[in-house]
């Protein structure tokens, strides 16, 4: 699309080919539609770096790709140190250059109009060899992309060994230096778990250094070869995948994994593997490479040569860089034959299957188009590979980077060698940053090569309904990069989703600058509820699609409609569809920063973080996907219940659809189906005989559907928190009321107290004891999302100061209704399902009158160990105090004598009683002669307190003189 004051560059249409099946894709004219529309709006960018094509590679230069800015201007340090620097760049964000010995670090900011950039100036070691970016690395302990200045570390090492250690990048004044011995020149830093490094020798020597609590920086060997098989002999244990190092090998490359906290190294000869955590690793895997790789690279090479038996021989392979896929570990090799002429290098994509402990004989041996003069650029060669799609493999040298694929895909991408050799010109750094290949150009700072026909990550039918929603926007005119006139929500609306279709193109940067232009950054702000309405909206439109492309739905479509139609599948695929375009969805508000500039909405007449209603709707596409397999084993009483909500809403059904056709398609009324099949539910239970069999099938039926689908939305809720989850400078949220806590008629969480009385006092009465049992567990599973629903009320309120009176509020009537739903059970005596549900929910009263009940004291004495942090003693002395059970209170085992001593000093009258209980008569002594001091109302209570205060005394292990002066103070 035309998103920058340049020509389109989409070709013309019908210029791609077909996908699969034959039918013409509608991407191409979908993307004229963009250009016109956008070319109409006259979207144009004020003076600054904004993502466009390079000019140096425009055109001809390149077929297939594009080359493109990438992200806001470079900070001035950054270009002020261009000459002969190396750099860095990491897929967190951050990116560093290496110039002499000066490091400078920066924040990649991906939007075109950036506030000011962090960028850092730091000092390097002397050295008499020069730095590679290879030799730093940083960390933090929150996520890196999140990570604030300050809370970034920073270690960069000298090929000699003199190691400095930034503990905080916003203080570059303040590290600390060590001298390491890695018995030959360092090349490669990595940063790992636990705010700690790797460095690595050349001779494949490794060390993990990590700063202790002082802030002095710690180093020790990696031990190699460890393990259970570490001390038998080198051929026994290679069949294990355990190898010991030759002594002569070159470290070629080094690679964490950060999701499981995996670390490999590739040498000339061998595969290592490491399993590392905080403070300790684990090498779980050393494989011979050269023994299994090099006849099947040459081979790949050379096999059809006549003479190829003869030529294998003298064949030599270099392993040169190491990367991680979707499809596996990819390794960059090159081979050559000295008798060649002239003798090139070829290179080779290798593509290996980690299975934890091993690595499997199956793998993929790629010949790229790709060759040199050896010698010339072997060594200087790396691999910049995107995890996603993993297929794409980025080649590059100072010179050119070469485009083409891992051979793991069906559909090979097409390669392309795209130079930089103009004067001046060069590549001084490379990575992956936002999923894309970022490669950092002498003349052009950081460029991204963006391929200009890539699939769409979204249903291809999807494509088809955004043209048409798009085609319809109105002509909104933008002059001089200003708006002369407001833009219509609706129109804007539709250019958001314009930009959503470019990012599922794989075109960020295109997708980016619409974004740019509709929300700028240094707005006035007054677009937030705009925004969190039009985002929430397309959102609401993915869910609640009309399936425009069946035939079935085609005059059931709204005209109005400008959803995002999907594929003619099954109600179950389509859903599953809706789910992946979710997925897409978040992606795209994450990736052009739109996110975290979501406030709130008001849904349910509350408001809502807007993040936290997006979830929402995920979880109720995933109960969606849950009723939908229940519809399909109980199909009779499911389409019951949806009929009736469908009569419910005034929602006809045309005569091509069934109901559940039109039930499915709004997912977002999902929970309109519970109150529903309770209703089936009551209506059987009054038709059937109590003592047929089929009379309490119906209630363990809908039991496990509401379970499921409820349980399916809160593991989704559990599981993907991190991507709702607000960041951490983010205003205070409001009160958080899950659609699985909503009260009222049909309310998720008045079904389930409704559930709860149908259970217990209409079936139970007149069920067996398996009938009990099964109906015990559904329930307190019905149960267990009813109060967890409450908690994370509690917890959203719990992070606000300003909301105690309300979070006080909502905890009493919490333990209220947790009160009146545990009781019941208690009273039919399911100790096990009571005890379950009051552990998990912390309901001290429920578990001590369980424990009475039972007369289970070494089951109390557990609690008061397992909630020792909850006060779980002082919540039973009252107890025992407010029911009057005293002596049960003053009898306490030995291990909780002191926290009853600590009770009871707000109960002095009580508190003797232990006292003499433990033979501590001095105590008891002096709380019986306070007591008496204390009455003056009665004169004989007064004598009795006196009188035991005596006794107490003289049977206390006072010495004589001290105990003559107590008795002498009582006569008085």
């Amino acid at each position: 699309a035309c998103l920058a004051p340049e020509p389109p560059r989409a070709p013309a249409v019908g210029s791609r080919p077909g996908p699969p099946g034959g039918r013409v894709s509608p991407v191409r004219s979908l993307l004229q539609l963009i250009v016109l529309s956008l070319s109409t709006l006259n979207v144009c960018v004020l003076p600054r770096s904004t993502p466009t094509r390079v000019q140096s590679h425009a055109g001809a230069e390149t077929v297939n790709y594009d080359v493109q800015t990438f992200g806001s201007s470079l900070p001035v340090k950054v270009m002020e140190a261009l000459t002969m620097a190396d750099v860095k760049v990491c897929e967190s964000g951050w990116a560093w250059m290496v110039c002499g010995e000066s490091l400078i670090i920066w924040k990649i900011c991906q939007t075109a109009v950036a506030k000011v950039s962090v960028c850092k100036e730091l000092q390097l070691p002397s050295s008499e060899y020069n730095y590679a970016a290879d030799l730093v690395a940083v960390t933090s302990t929150a996520p890196l992309e999140m990570a604030a200045v300050q809370s970034i570390s920073v270690l960069a090492v000298a090929a000699e060994g003199t190691v400095r250690y930034w503990p905080s990048l916003s203080q570059e004044g303040n590290y600390t230096e060590t001298d390491v011995d890695l018995g030959d020149l360092c090349n490669f830093v990595v940063a790992v778990r636990g705010g700690s490094f790797v460095l690595s020798s050349v001779k494949n020597q490794l060390l993990r250094a990590s700063a202790d609590s002082s802030g002095k920086l710690q180093c020790r060997a990696l031990q190699q070869g460890q393990g259970m098989l570490s001390g038998i002999g080198r051929r026994v244990s290679s069949l294990f995948g355990i190898l010991s190092t030759p002594a002569n090998d070159t470290l070629c490359s080094v690679l964490w994994v950060g999701e499981s906290s995996s670390l490999y190294t590739l040498t000339d000869s061998s595969l290592s593997k490491w399993e590392v955590d905080d403070s300790s690793e684990h090498q779980i895997l050393n494989w011979d490479a050269r023994r299994v790789l090099n006849e099947s690279i040459t081979d790949a090479i050379w096999g059809s040569e006549s003479n190829y038996e003869e030529m294998k021989e003298g064949a030599n392979v270099a392993y040169l860089d190491m990367k991680l896929s979707q499809a596996g570990l990819v390794v960059l090799a090159a081979a050559w034959h000295p008798s060649d002429t002239p003798c090139l290098a070829y290179f080779c994509l290798v593509t290996l299957q980690d299975n934890g402990a091993t690595i499997s004989d199956q793998f993929t041996v790629e010949v790229t188009k790709y060759s040199s003069p050896f010698q010339e650029t072997l060594q200087a060669t790396r691999l910049v590979l995107p995890r996603s799609p993993g297929s794409t493999a980025f080649l590059y040298t100072e010179d050119v980077v070469f485009v083409c694929s891992t051979g793991t895909n069906r559909v090979a991408v097409p390669d392309e060698k795209i130079s930089f050799n103009s004067p001046g010109d060069g590549v001084r750094g490379a990575g992956c940053c936002a999923k894309l290949p970022v490669f950092f150009s002498q003349n052009s700072g950081l460029v991204a090569v963006v391929a200009r026909e890539s699939a769409s990550i979204l249903p291809e039918t999807m494509e088809d309904s955004l043209c048409s929603s798009l085609a319809a926007a109105p002509e909104v005119r933008f002059k001089e990069s200003r708006l002369t006139e407001p833009v219509a929500q609706e129109d804007k609306t539709k250019l958001l989703k314009a930009a959503f279709l470019q990012f599922c193109r794989n075109d960020l940067i295109g997708a980016q600058t619409v974004i740019d232009e509709l929300f700028p950054a240094d707005g006035d702000g007054e677009e937030g509820a705009e925004l969190d309405t039009m985002v929430t909206q397309i959102n609401l439109d993915l869910v609640d699609d009309y399936p425009a492309s069946d035939p079935r739905w085609a005059e059931s479509v709204p005209d109005e409609s400008a959803g995002f139609p999907l594929t003619s599948l099954i109600i179950l695929h389509q859903l599953e569809d809706k789910m992946k375009a979710h997925g897409c969805f978040m992606e795209f508000l994450l990736q052009v920063g739109l996110l975290d500039r979501l406030t709130q909405v008001t849904v349910r007449s509350s408001p809502m973080a807007t993040r936290l209603l997006l979830c929402e709707h995920a979880e109720k596409l995933q109960a969606a996907m849950v009723l939908k397999s229940h519809h399909t084993k109980h199909s009779e009483l499911v389409n019951r219940a949806i009929s009736t909500a469908l009569q419910r809403n005034n929602t006809a059904v045309p005569q091509s659809l069934t109901a559940a056709d039109v039930f499915f398609r709004e997912v977002s009324q999902i929970s309109s189906v519970f109150d529903c099949l309770l209703e089936e539910e009551e209506r059987s239970l009054k038709e059937s005989p109590v003592d047929s069999v089929q009379w309490a099938e119906v209630v363990l039926t809908v039991n496990n559907i509401i379970k499921d689908m409820l349980q399916a939305a809160g593991q989704y809720r559990d599981m993907k928190a991190s991507m709702y989850r607000a960041s951490e400078n983010a205003a205070a949220e409001p009160e958080y009321i899950p659609w699985t806590a909503s009260g009222g008629v049909g309310g998720v969480r008045t079904v389930l107290s409704r559930q709860h009385e149908i259970i217990l006092h209409t079936v139970y009465p007149h069920a067996d004891s398996e009938l009990r049992n099964a109906l015990c567990e559904q329930l307190v599973a019905l149960l267990d999302i009813y109060l967890g629903s409450f908690v994370a009320q509690l917890n959203s309120l719990q992070q606000q100061r300003t909301q105690q009176e309300r979070y006080n509020s909502l905890e009493m009537e919490y333990s209220q209704r947790r009160s009146e739903l545990l009781a019941p059970l208690l009273e039919l005596g399911q100790y096990q399902w009571v005890a379950a549900l009051a552990e998990k929910y912390c309901d001290f009263d429920i578990l001590v009158q369980m424990c009475e009940q039972t007369d289970n004291q070494s089951r109390l004495q557990h609690y008061m160990a397992k909630f020792a942090d909850q006060n779980f003693a002082d919540f039973l002395f009252r107890w025992y105090m407010e029911k009057g059970k005293r002596g049960k209170l003053l009898s306490q085992p030995a291990a909780q004598h002191q926290q009853l001593a600590s009770f009871l000093q707000a109960h002095q009258h009580l508190s003797w009683l232990h006292h003499i209980h433990i033979h501590d008569y001095q105590s008891a002594h002096r709380t019986l002669y306070s007591q008496a001091n204390m009455e003056t109302r009665y004169f004989v209570k007064k004598k009795t307190l006196l009188a035991l205060s005596k006794l107490t005394a003289l049977a206390s292990d006072l010495p004589e003189d001290q105990l003559s002066k107590q008795i002498d103070a009582l006569h008085l």
